[in-house]
């Protein structure tokens, strides 16, 4: 079943090639402050000679870095830089990544966007040492900060296990709680980071453009007899998630180098 949900004002990159190059060339320039917030960027011919590509291209690209709120554009004024809009955002440290998505899930809200019985993709059967015939429960849902859409997140478990919930206990309930209420005793999860790019699905309900980049989180969690009992794969927003990590210098001589600081564990660990 799915559920509908507002398409939002794209943000990101624009369509074509040359307009992506210069986007990505000005976004950068402002990141780093060579053009901070007030100042006038150079006019469209002036960029179109620069940057060798036409005007056209120009006003593509600007058209973009101005749906980012990064720019304003008024006639017989020019192209103004903006303040950097401050999004809500959401920060995890590496080495307690786990509970801490936990917070995450409190302090945020979900919307289920579909919820369906079925057969599991190939990897995720491998991951979950699922069969070809056993069927899972598939989710997608978006959650978002302040109603800022942040995350999206998908997530397959085994039918015998989804079946003790409902499609509303999801829409409103954690998933690792529900596990628990289930019966299930989680033991132990391997997890991924990595970054791909915003499919036109995804694109859409994050309100972000065809290619964009997101962090990539996958997850396979295991009950105490190792059986698999949820994998889920989430994508970030970049711009309102980031992963940190404290290091410290250990070591004498030319073995001394960096060690991530290990934090005390926390209890709980969900998406």
């Amino acid at each position: 079943m799915a559920h509908g949900i507002t398409s939002l004002k794209r943000r990101g990159l624009p369509e074509g090639g040359k307009a992506r190059r210069v986007y990505l060339h000005l976004h950068e320039e402002i990141a780093r402050g060579i053009y901070p917030a007030g100042a006038l960027l150079p006019g469209e011919q002036k960029l179109a000679v620069t940057l060798d590509v036409s005007r056209v291209t120009v006003r593509r690209a600007l058209d973009a870095l101005e749906n980012d709120g990064l720019i304003e554009r008024r006639a017989g004024s020019g192209t103004t830089v903006r303040a950097p809009k401050a999004f809500p955002s959401m920060a995890a440290d590496f080495n307690a990544l786990m509970p801490q998505l936990v917070e995450m899930g409190q302090n945020t809200t979900a919307r289920l966007l579909s919820f369906s019985y079925g057969g599991a993709p190939g990897g995720v059967a491998t991951a979950l040492g699922l069969t070809a015939q056993s069927r899972v429960q598939a989710a997608v849902r978006l959650r978002l900060v302040e109603g800022e859409p942040f995350s999206h997140l998908t997530t397959w478990v085994p039918e015998e296990i989804a079946q003790n919930y409902t499609e509303a206990e999801l829409a409103t309930t954690p998933l690792f709680r529900l596990l628990e209420r289930s019966g299930v005793k989680v033991d132990a999860a391997h997890q991924t980071v990595s970054a791909t790019l915003a499919s036109p699905d995804v694109a859409d309900v994050l309100g972000l453009s065809v290619g964009a980049p997101l962090l990539s989180l996958d997850r396979v969690v295991k009950d105490a007899e190792g059986r698999g009992v949820e994998y889920l794969s989430a994508l970030y927003r970049p711009d309102m998630f980031k992963l940190e990590m404290d290091l410290t210098r250990v070591g004498d001589g030319k073995a001394r180098h960096w060690e991530p600081v290990i934090k005390p564990a926390r209890k709980e660990a969900a998406e």
